[in-house]
């Protein structure tokens, strides 16, 4: 586990000030969630689906990040899953628990997730894991980092020998023509992983740990972070544009990578691949029906 240096309130706006603010309140949300009470049937509801949960501490921990932030970066809009707020203007888009089901079963898989966006583009970002300590983070043009150590994708440019991370929706519906998709793709590459949180299978591609990952559905708050970790790390990235902004290409990648996904993938997917079988990997997506999921 890493413990950060403090950062004092200044307005300054570069990537690196702005990734040092990130991982000092993720790791300091880390410690704020880790002194709640374990969640129980009576603080837990549901939102859009009776399988979509939110515990109270998901709402404590957004309301802690967000007094962090106005204390260090007065004045500066939060966009939030919990507390909502205009996409448009966001200068921090956080996802308080990202993985809150495996957190309200006990399994550590889940993160706090903070990002800091330029005209809806992330400049910085912070991933903090509670239950493993961890902290992800990088800045634009500046890397990516797990506690500290440098990160880099997988370097494997055999689809067929490659580990696929996804993971499902809320509502029965999309969640059977996701499963279409998996079913289609599965044979023709290692094997599929649902870990449960987007934020940490888009920090699993940039440690190496998954060779791509490929969602839909996700919001914002869920990939703000993780993408430009991954993008940081190597990965060739292509995501749904945010809400509200215009203008974006949704498509990135690391100089000298191979094209990156060209669309036909879905209006609202997550994809992260190693540049190797990047092009590959969205191929197979798009024939086994991703624009339809």
């Amino acid at each position: 586990m890493v413990t950060m240096g403090r950062v004092t309130p200044h307005e300054s706006s570069d990537p690196a000030t702005l990734r040092a603010v990130a991982e000092q309140v993720a790791a300091e949300a880390a410690e704020h969630l880790r002194g709640l009470p374990a969640p129980r049937d009576g603080g837990v509801s549901t939102k859009s689906s009776p399988t979509d949960v939110v515990t109270e501490s998901d709402a404590s921990v957004e309301k802690f990040v967000r007094a962090r932030l106005a204390a260090l970066r007065p004045g500066e809009p939060v966009y939030g899953e919990e507390g909502s707020g205009d996409a448009a203007t966001a200068r921090w888009v956080v996802d308080p628990i990202d993985g809150t089901v495996n957190y309200l079963y006990g399994l550590p898989w889940y993160a706090i997730s903070i990002a800091a966006v330029a005209d809806g583009e992330t400049v910085a970002g912070a991933i903090a894991e509670p239950a493993a300590g961890r902290l992800w983070s990088a800045g634009r043009g500046d890397g990516a980092t797990c506690d500290g150590r440098p990160l880099a994708v997988a370097t494997t440019t055999d689809l067929s020998q490659s580990l696929v991370g996804t993971g499902f929706a809320y509502r029965a519906e999309r969640r059977a023509r996701q499963a279409r998709l998996v079913a289609e793709m599965l044979p023709q590459v290692r094997d599929v992983r649902r870990a449960g949180a987007a934020a940490l299978d888009l920090c699993a591609v940039a440690a190496g740990w998954l060779d791509g990952y490929l969602e839909h559905g996700c919001s914002w708050w869920d990939w703000a972070a993780g993408t430009l970790i991954a993008r940081e790390a190597g990965a060739v990235v292509h995501v749904a544009v945010p809400p509200g902004v215009d203008g974006l290409s949704g498509v990135a990648g690391p100089a000298g990578a191979q094209a990156g996904p060209d669309g036909g993938l879905g209006h609202d997917v997550t994809f992260a691949a190693a540049p190797g079988i990047a092009g590959e990997l969205a191929a197979l997506a798009r024939r086994s029906g991703a624009a339809e999921v």
